[in-house]
């Protein structure tokens, strides 16, 4: 393998919404890479990562000497590397926003994340939320309308054509899944329903999710 071919360095793909992100980025955008899967859930974990990653976390890019730890930062150094690929929107004031709503998904929505874990497999329905993950769903389903209805006329997508910020917002999709949310509960018109069956019906997402079942068939989980 050439000494600049990326290795991307995953978890568990039924559980590990970070790995996923990059990952999806990389398959839509055809970048070449090799896999490495790390199983997080297991003792001895954090050494397993350790050998790959310095923060002790998935996912990780290594590319050359380098090894990049955090999502946001292999998006930006995947976009930089292939200035070709439509990764961020080309117009400024667009690439702006689709910047803006991709790093408040990195660093928000705790609640949606803690209490309702990706579980890409599972079916766990609730009949009710907390406040808080109301909130954050709340606040997900106006980014989603926001962008549908000011730059999505190109495609199904956030900004029409798949871009880093449909990446990030993926695993949500398949939260809302797992977990039978009902978005018109917190004001969805229709926009978010059909965004996430835009997301969940891409070739990709079936690729993963089938490969977590057989990670977890692996392990002696049934899904």
């Amino acid at each position: 393998m050439p000494d600049n071919a990326y290795r991307l360095v995953l978890g568990d793909k039924n559980f590990s919404s970070w790995s996923l992100r990059p990952w999806l980025l990389m398959r839509m955008f055809d970048i070449p890479f090799e896999e490495i899967n790390v199983d997080i859930y297991n003792p001895g974990a954090r050494k397993r990562v350790l050998e790959h990653s310095p923060s002790g976390k998935v996912p990780a890019l290594k590319t050359g000497d380098l090894t990049i730890w955090d999502t946001l930062a292999i998006t930006e150094y995947l976009a930089e590397t292939h200035p070709d690929y439509a990764i961020w929107p080309e117009d400024r004031k667009t690439r702006a926003t689709a910047r803006a709503v991709t790093a408040e998904m990195h660093s928000g929505f705790e609640n949606l994340r803690g209490e309702m874990p990706m579980n890409i497999l599972g079916s766990k329905p609730v009949d009710e939320v907390s406040v808080g993950v109301g909130r954050d769903t709340t606040r997900i389903i106006e980014i989603w309308r926001m962008c549908r209805t000011t730059y999505g006329g190109d495609g199904p997508f956030l900004f029409g054509t798949f871009s880093a910020a449909d990446a990030m917002y993926a695993p949500v999709t398949t939260r809302f899944r797992t977990y039978g949310v009902r978005l018109t509960d917190f004001g969805d018109d229709g926009t978010a329903e059909t965004y996430c069956r835009a997301i969940l019906s891409l070739e990709p997402i079936a690729e993963w999710s089938e490969s977590g079942r057989k990670q977890m068939k692996e392990r002696g989980i049934a899904y």
